[in-house]
């Protein structure tokens, strides 16, 4: 049985609008607990966020940690109960398959290296590509995929193909034992249901920009994406 859904199986006592400000609230605190600061208050963290202190709290009721009325929360335990939900203190490997512009921007994006996800393997199927070094991985060939994953803790893999090639690149991630794909090409794709697509259409980010940027030289209001 197969899934196209962008969000599948998510964890179901946390929706996903509060899973994607976990990440913000925990940048938040790991600034302030390198200030000092020992407790913050939902306000900090709504600002953080752009929502209101009561979507803080409500989000944060999904945790066990709970604020104390005119202190906040407590900067520190709070911060480690983010971790290990978010689980992003235990670092990740990934493979990337498409070095093309995109694929290359994320393969030496620096933002990835404090969540611990490291882009530890690159593959294309392009001949004048393979071989080549980028920083100090070398792009390897797409048809030896399941050979060289083996034994390299590859967790996720990240998808910068072409859509006519997304879905067979996805079967082989699949196969190779990768439970987590996140994908870049403009196609839904169909995986088992024990595997998780997060998928970034570009293209439809962009419509939304370009429809909000038509409102707003028209004159109409706008209201901010939470």
């Amino acid at each position: 049985m197969t899934s196209t859904n962008d969000v599948c199986r998510l964890t179901p006592e946390i929706p996903l609008p509060t899973l994607q400000r976990l990440p913000v609230y925990a940048r938040f605190l790991a600034e302030a607990i390198e200030r000092g600061t020992s407790y913050v208050s939902s306000k900090q963290l709504g600002e953080a966020a752009d929502v209101p202190p009561a979507q803080v709290r409500k989000d944060l009721s999904f945790l066990t940690s709970a604020g104390r009325p005119g202190v906040g929360y407590p900067a520190v335990p709070l911060a480690i109960q983010l971790d290990n939900v978010l689980d992003l203190g235990r670092e990740k490997g990934a493979a990337l398959v498409g070095v093309g512009n995109l694929g290359r921007a994320l393969a030496v994006y620096r933002g990835f290296v404090t969540p611990g996800l490291h882009v530890t393997l690159l593959f294309d199927n392009d001949p004048s590509k393979i071989g080549l070094k980028l920083g100090h991985r070398e792009i390897l060939p797409f048809g030896r995929f399941l050979r060289l994953i083996s034994g390299q803790g590859i967790q996720v893999g990240i998808v910068c193909v072409p859509a006519g090639a997304a879905q067979d690149v996805a079967d082989v991630m699949v196969e190779s034992g990768i439970r987590a794909i996140w994908n870049f090409a403009p196609v839904r794709l169909r995986v088992p249901d024990d595997v998780y697509v997060k998928n970034e259409d570009l293209s439809a980010q962009y419509a939304v920009l370009s429809y909000h940027l038509v409102r707003l030289q028209d004159g109409q209001a706008v209201d901010p994406p939470h």
